[in-house]
């Protein structure tokens, strides 16, 4: 896949077949999606083709109130539509200027002069130009005399609900990881640094790696105890994840990350540790004392150990 950071770095070639979106999850919608792009590029003998955006409209259009929380970094979504055999992603930085761009403007400028569409797939729900006032009905009125073509695909259901980014994204607000699972078709990443934290998880037997998520923008599940996969180096190890205040152990803590992993025990502290949420174990609590919080470890264990062996 070759990707460019703009579309000015872009140089337009035949028979290109394009999609446009954010493309937050890369989720089971847009993998439909993205599999019609690839089966039209090849029956036309043609390149497909990804236009997104960083940072996420939201971001500019309301910096003091957005309260976007994506799902994917960057480096996490160009590695998921690596996967799917996409030939060419254009990721253009959305900046004011670019968000005063006009429906009809952004249809002349970009899908037609600067990408040379043949072909454009969008979603049932996608929406462009100034206000996100461009529909369908304009693409399929200016579309002919531009010469190209536009199709949209309809809603992408589980068990009769519609997926979409924010979905997933209530999902994991609440815990409900199974949910989040079955929208995306994976388990939800997270990926941090291993920095010094309090230590007092080897206090009582259970020493954690701290993990600093740098991109404050990426989403953080619920507060409570998970059932992870860990990528450590080259290692693949099982771990229980924590994420919450630690109400028992600090009065006014903030949030943190940290991850038990069974049968390690190497000096990890600056490495990157990527965290596959499996299951959702329980919600964080304030326990009477430290004996029982760690009887509560102890069954959190039991409970990941029964888990890794299913």
């Amino acid at each position: 896949m070759k990707i460019y950071n703009s579309l000015d770095e872009f140089q337009p070639i035949d028979n290109v077949v394009v999609t446009i979106g954010t493309f937050d999850g890369v989720h089971l919608g847009h993998l439909k999606l993205i599999k019609r792009v690839l089966e039209l590029a090849k029956e036309i003998n043609g390149k497909s083709m990804i236009l997104t955006f960083f940072p996420h409209p939201r971001m500019i259009l309301y910096p003091e109130e957005h309260g976007i929380e994506l799902l994917n970094t960057v480096d996490e979504k160009i590695s998921l539509l690596a996967d799917t055999g996409i030939d060419h992603l254009i990721i253009h930085p959305f900046d004011q200027s670019f968000s005063e761009l006009s429906s009809e403007e952004f249809i002349n400028d970009v899908i037609s002069n600067k990408l040379k569409t043949k072909k454009l797939i969008i979603g049932y729900d996608h929406r462009f130009g100034k206000n996100r006032e461009g529909t369908f009905e304009d693409l399929l009125k200016l579309a002919p005399e531009l010469g190209f073509e536009v199709e949209k695909i309809e809603e992408e259901d589980v068990n009769d609900i519609a997926v979409s980014s924010t979905l997933i994204r209530k999902a994991l607000k609440s815990g409900d990881i199974d949910t989040a699972i079955s929208y995306l078709g994976r388990p939800y990443t997270i990926t941090g640094m291993v920095v010094h934290g309090d230590k007092i998880g080897r206090t009582i037997g259970f020493p954690t790696a701290n993990l600093l998520v740098e991109e404050d923008y990426k989403l953080i599940p619920a507060d409570g105890v998970y059932v992870v996969e860990a990528l450590v180096g080259n290692e693949t190890l099982t771990g229980m994840l924590s994420i919450g205040k630690r109400p028992t152990v600090l009065k006014n803590g903030g949030l943190r990350i940290e991850v038990f992993l069974l049968d390690f025990d190497k000096d990890i502290y600056g490495s990157n540790v990527t965290l596959k949420i499996l299951k959702w174990i329980r919600g964080d609590k304030k326990f009477a004392s430290m004996e029982e919080l760690t009887k509560q470890i102890q069954e959190d264990l039991v409970y990941t150990l029964k888990y890794r062996k299913s």
